[in-house]
């Protein structure tokens, strides 16, 4: 099983859109995919779901979270990094049966000029912690309001070379 991981809890995200762009395109070429929005996550996470607790609202979450195989995580950046509520859904979800051993691919996008390479790093390096195994090509998106249409779909020449290198080598990954 493949999920896809919009790494934002923030409503009608470019993350969101950009997580649903790739699913589009996967499917596309044969890949299906679930896609988990961080929008989707409990209210009271920090309160019920964390330390060995688990409440009946992120039990789902969890379940798929189990079964998946491959995860691709959209991540925008926040302060210089990946949003506080990414770390907190990986610290939610049990260990080591949610990601021990597994896949990723990771892209990071920005309404800056950098794409989120900082946060991508941090967030490779809790991968590595906790043995999700990350692909090397790792995709940087920059000033992703101009690339992104109004249907969600990137359409710059270079952007779609690079995220179709990414899909194509993630498919087989």
């Amino acid at each position: 099983m493949v999920t896809i991981i919009a790494g934002t809890n923030r409503p009608n995200s470019s993350t969101i859109k950009l997580a649903q762009y790739y699913q589009k395109i996967l499917g596309q070429k044969g890949l299906e995919t679930g896609l988990l929005s961080l929008t989707q996550l409990p209210g009271s996470l920090i309160e019920t779901d964390l330390y060995g607790n688990r409440s009946p609202q992120f039990e789902p979450i969890q379940d798929i979270i189990t079964k998946t195989d491959k995860f691709l995580f959209v991540i925008p950046e926040y302060n210089g990094s990946f949003p506080g509520v990414l770390k907190v859904f990986i610290d939610a979800c049990s260990f080591p049966e949610s990601f021990y051993e597994k896949k990723a691919a990771l892209v990071g996008l920005s309404s800056g000029k950098y794409g989120n390479i900082r946060g991508i790093d941090h967030f490779t390096g809790i991968c590595h912690y906790i043995h999700l195994h990350v692909m090397p090509l790792k995709i940087h998106i920059a000033n992703i309001r101009a690339e992104l249409n109004a249907n969600g779909d990137l359409f710059n020449e270079d952007t779609l070379r690079f995220t179709d290198e990414q899909m194509e080598k993630f498919i087989t990954f």
